[in-house]
């Protein structure tokens, strides 16, 4: 088939011959919040539910069309770029909430449901849904599952595959699948639910979701405190984990923070400068624990390893400290930052970041390095910004070098290139630097059986042939 006949019987599929192929529509549907890639899709075409995505992927697996999935699009591994001439399946019009269960605590969802969505939903019911990050407002809950988002709560949370109770699924093959039914026991060999979770479409779209639900938190209150030295990010870590549970534990450098200051809206937390900062929120349920956490903040300053801190007073204070953190992304934007998105085990973070931060200001003087992360559960975003009188070619040319100096420190440490973005594009070729060549196979063998055809989302975390 040729594309005007492929595009025509696109609209057959879906309500109203909803398919886009307006310029502006297939470039904004074409990619996600990475830059390195150029969208060039077919056509998008946007579903209302999972029986006309299973006629999509059938008629793509008749007419080998390849597909290429989108949500909200804020992804930075060009998991959802379209760059070769795909069809984009959207699922912004897959955006209802279907059905709750107040005694299972339990949400189902299409894949179009943005984060902010659920969590208002969950709120709006006396519930709570605890997964989130700074894209809450226009990530959707597909590519959240498709990526295994994790976000600023898992060191209390855990992972998005933790609240997934069911899944509905479309294969490569265009069978529908009901995942696991929704059951908290349910030991009947494999749980497929686990292989669509973080595989970024490549076996098939997730067009339900059914998601648990947990109590809401009492009283979050937020400690911003300036550390002397990075190390001292661990010794507060387990200090506090010793006797508060946390459900926060962000961190980030002073030269992150410069850039929300001087981005306007935010104010520094205190006067004393720092080299670093550790963001720490936790439940005061009682006097007894703000006495608690009061003790252990001096503590450390005793220990010489906070400078300074301060604790939020009320809900608004707490929401304005967080700022200090959820800002860094949106701030350093327009300097076009190569963002990394690595992870750890906990204990060797320090020593991790240090040796990164080495290699990258020796061979590169001239970039402006912005550490952050979610420290508590072992992942760091590096940031390297582009000096402005350097061509973006060039730089993003320089930063593929600052890659394989960079991942070969994650090797070493048993790390992870890929805390929680995804592999997608950006990160394809350093694979190998976490999973093993067999692994690697095994892979490939599972994306066999459920996509024989190569149709889904073709290209992305690794390539088929080797």
């Amino acid at each position: 088939m040729n594309p005007e006949q492929i595009i025509a019987a696109l609209k057959t599929l879906v309500d109203d011959g909803k398919v886009l192929t307006d310029p502006a529509d297939l470039d904004a549907y074409g990619k996600d919040w990475t830059k390195q890639y150029a969208p060039r899709p077919l056509a998008i075409v946007l579903p209302k539910t999972t029986e006309q995505v299973q006629a999509i992927v059938q008629f793509a697996n008749d007419n080998q069309v390849a597909l290429v999935p989108s949500g909200g699009r804020t992804g930075l591994s060009a998991g959802a770029v379209a760059a070769n001439g795909e069809v984009v399946v959207a699922f912004d019009n897959m955006n209802r909430i279907l059905d709750f269960n107040a005694s299972d605590r339990t949400v189902r969802c299409q894949a179009g449901v943005v984060t902010e969505q659920l969590q208002t939903f969950a709120e709006d019911n006396g519930l709570f849904y605890p997964v989130d990050f700074a894209s809450a407002g226009s990530s959707q809950l597909g590519g959240n599952l498709s990526t295994n988002a994790g976000g600023i709560k898992v060191i209390r949370y855990g992972m998005s595959r933790d609240w997934v109770a069911g899944l509905k699924v479309v294969t490569g093959k265009g069978d529908i699948l009901e995942l696991n039914l929704d059951l908290e026991k349910n030991n009947t060999g494999y749980d497929l639910r686990h292989l669509f979770i973080g595989a970024e479409g490549t076996l098939g779209f997730i067009t339900e979701a059914t998601m648990k639900l947990t109590r809401q938190p009492t009283n979050l209150t937020v400690m911003v405190l300036g550390l002397a030295d990075l190390t001292n990010t661990m010794d507060v870590l387990q200090t506090f984990l010793k006797n508060i549970d946390l459900t926060a534990y962000e961190f980030f450098s002073h030269q992150a923070m410069t850039h929300v200051l001087d981005h306007g809206q935010v104010q520094a937390p205190f006067d004393t400068e720092a080299p670093y900062y550790a963001l720490l929120e936790f439940e005061a349920v009682s006097d007894q624990v703000m006495e608690e956490a009061m003790a252990l903040f001096e503590q450390c300053v005793e220990n010489g390893w906070v400078l300074d801190g301060v604790i939020s007073q009320s809900e608004t204070q707490a929401n304005n400290l967080w700022q200090l953190r959820e800002r860094i992304s949106e701030s350093i934007a327009p300097r076009t930052p190569y963002k990394n998105d690595i992870s750890v085990v906990v204990s060797k973070v320090p020593e991790f970041l240090t040796e990164i931060d080495q290699v990258v200001t020796e061979h590169y003087p001239d970039f402006e390095i912005i550490w952050f992360g979610h420290i508590g559960d072992g992942n760091l975003h590096l940031n390297i910004l582009k000096p402005e009188d350097m061509a973006k070619e060039e730089f993003f040319d320089k930063c593929q070098q600052v890659n394989k100096w960079v991942f070969d420190i994650v090797q070493r440490h048993r790390g992870s290139v890929s805390a929680e973005h995804g592999v997608g594009l950006v990160k394809k070729d350093y694979l190998q630097y976490t999973r093993s060549p067999v692994e690697i196979e095994y892979l490939r063998g599972i994306k066999q059986v459920f996509d024989p055809n190569g149709i889904m989302n073709p290209g992305k975390i690794f390539d088929i042939g080797g």
